[in-house]
């Protein structure tokens, strides 16, 4: 049998610092676990802009196609704000999403029992959280046409518009109900029926979903502002939580600071399984490319080390060693080792990217 292939896209500003701590976890899986993966490297974002003259090139674009999973780093950054909108560092990430049709975002937002007093709401409202938010993230208003900045008598008008298919709110909702199977089994679905005819189709699409294909599944509604009032007040509540791109956008941030950093925070966007049984799929941190501490050794390569954990769990069926790295990451907090972004105690020293990464991998040798 051949070895399962990932790209490997670093892309801009700290993503080459992190991405060479998951390296490093991924050639350990190779030595000490026998799961050896066929590993290449290539260019997205502003670095392959400054290649090619385009943000992926369609060579690039047939990789990811062909790998059985994709990590990324990060894009963009100040030197290439001033480009078309077309050749933004951003524009390859979502050719990408669009291109593999990558229509479920997946967005945890767990709260390690070290970090609790990081995030800006009490600890027992945070502590031991891990809630999973499912986003819509291949159609909506973020591609919906008509688009654009149009000219209305003496006025210019900004339109976009918000357009679902009931075949693309049923595969999200699909798996959003499969994850739930896997987890606490409880899904809530926000929108905003009250105002929204597409969020009227949401809400039936996902009742009706329900309803024929996943009974055991406790299934609740609830509109995306009040979700986001829920989550701030109590967001142990929840489970799976699904909803569209644009409110998944607004929520999944918002989720993201319950757990007191963004540099601590995965990502998964998965399609339809392929021939081989795995699905399409991206894997990336949630944080940017932090032009300002780049190069500096500061970055914090825990979002992108449990990016690649993702993977094992999504892509390659390795839950039980999806689960010792996370273990390992966990461990490594609980000893007191903080990036940069994570000192808040006077009198401690941050730890560097790499030395974080070692941290990581001792811990994993001793889980052996």
């Amino acid at each position: 049998m051949t070895n399962p292939s990932l790209l490997i896209l670093a892309g801009d500003g700290i993503g080459p610092e992190v991405m060479a701590e998951v390296r490093k976890v991924i050639d350990w899986y190779g030595a000490k676990r026998d799961l050896t993966f066929d590993v290449s490297e290539d260019l997205v974002g502003g670095c392959a802009y400054d290649a090619h003259g385009t943000p992926l090139t369609d060579e690039t674009m047939a990789k990811a196609q062909a790998a059985d999973a994709v990590l990324l780093g990060a894009v963009g950054g100040p030197a290439y704000d001033n480009l078309d909108f077309s050749l933004k560092p951003e524009r390859g990430l979502l050719r990408l999403r669009k291109e593999m049709d990558l229509y479920a975002n997946l967005r945890p937002a767990q709260c390690f029992d070290a970090l609790a007093d990081f995030s800006s709401l009490k600890a027992d409202v945070v502590g031991g959280l891990d809630i999973m938010i499912v986003r819509e993230l291949t159609s909506g208003v973020y591609f919906g046409e008509p688009r654009g900045i149009h000219k209305e008598g003496n006025e210019r008008v900004g339109i976009n518009t918000q357009r679902y298919t009931e075949s693309e709110i049923a595969r999200v909702a699909r798996s959003a109900f499969e994850l739930a199977r896997k987890r606490n089994n409880k899904v809530c679905s926000m929108e905003k029926a009250n105002v929204m005819e597409s969020g009227v189709l949401w809400r039936d699409v996902v009742t009706e979903i329900h309803a024929a294909e996943y009974p055991d599944v406790e299934l609740s509604h609830m509109y995306a502002d009040a979700g986001a009032m829920q989550l701030t007040r109590w967001p142990k509540q929840f489970d799976v939580i699904v909803t569209d791109n644009l409110f998944g956008d607004l929520l999944s941030d918002l989720a993201a600071m319950l757990t007191g950093s963004l540099g601590m925070l995965p990502s998964a966007s998965l399609g339809a399984p392929t021939a081989n049984g795995r699905p399409k799929a991206l894997y990336e941190p949630v944080h940017g490319s932090a032009p300002d501490i780049t190069g500096q050794g500061k970055a914090n390569p825990i979002a992108c080390i449990l990016s690649f954990a993702m993977a094992l769990r999504y892509s390659f069926d390795k839950g039980d060693e999806a689960t010792r790295l996370e273990q390992a990451v966990e461990a490594v907090l609980a000893d007191g080792l903080r990036t940069a972004d994570l000192i808040g105690e006077e009198g401690r020293a941050p730890v560097s990217t790499s030395e974080m990464g070692a941290a990581i991998i001792a811990k994993l040798d001793a889980s052996l």
